[in-house]
């Protein structure tokens, strides 16, 4: 999802990639931080909103209408990564995570606050972790990725079935499987966000910018889907 184009360039040597190495990871790291501060500001707003809330709540169309335009956005940033600018890249990540933000917020409605801050608190923990290993690891996690995008595919097809089943003791397996998986991939993007910016360091400063977001988007997308597996597990309800 995340590739960026670089066929005509060779990757810079090593000596020279690790004098950008920190700021990249940093510049990563901060954006994916930025991304999910403005979820959270986007879903605190639509959550004090009655009026938001009520027209997702009462009026599915506007809420499945905010959800596609969401998956255009990753689609489309992801498509257009090598070909618009990385300020531009930077306002479709920004307005990709306020839609992300006013959509999460009616996942969350139903949860006390204290046990969303809770499973917030847990998933950086864990995600963190996850990243760290990903990111100082010498082992060359490239085998990660063909079995976890199996495994997610896997996941896919079972929650939708189990739409149909609505088997209890199903949804369990699944919310364990996607913590697994999504923990996995935390790890695996955060090593693969670093050999993509190794590759765009040799196209100058906007290549390596526009890579820092995409990479930023990738953990950003693994960080929200293991809070809303979590969610499951450590949530309460309001009732």
């Amino acid at each position: 999802m995340y590739e960026m184009n670089n066929s005509s360039q060779a990757a810079i040597d090593q000596k020279s990639w690790e004098k950008v190495r920190t700021s990249f990871i940093r510049n990563v790291y901060g954006w994916m931080a930025g991304g999910l501060s403005v979820s959270a500001i986007a879903a605190y707003l639509t959550i004090t909103s009655p009026a938001l809330i009520e027209t997702f709540l009462f009026n599915k169309g506007w809420y499945i209408g905010l959800i596609i335009a969401e998956l255009g956005l990753v689609m489309a940033l992801s498509w257009a990564i090598n070909r618009i600018s990385a300020a531009t890249a930077g306002w479709l990540f920004v307005l990709y995570s306020a839609l992300s933000g006013v959509t999460l917020s009616v996942v969350l409605l139903p949860y006390t606050p204290s046990s969303v801050l809770v499973t917030f608190a847990v998933t950086a923990s864990v995600f963190g972790a996850a990243a760290f290993y990903g990111t100082v690891t010498k082992k060359d996690l490239t085998g990660w990725g063909s079995f976890l995008f199996m495994g997610l595919i896997g996941l896919i097809v079972a929650s939708v079935a189990n739409i149909f089943f609505a088997s209890a003791a199903l949804d369990w397996i699944l919310t364990y499987v996607g913590v697994i998986i999504f923990t996995g991939l935390a790890a695996y993007d955060s090593q693969k966000i670093q050999q993509i910016g190794h590759s765009a360091a040799s196209m100058g400063d906007e290549a390596l910018s526009r890579a820092s977001i995409i990479g930023a988007l990738a953990l950003y997308l693994d960080f929200v889907n293991l809070f809303l597996y979590m969610l499951r597990l450590f949530g309460r309800s309001r009732d």
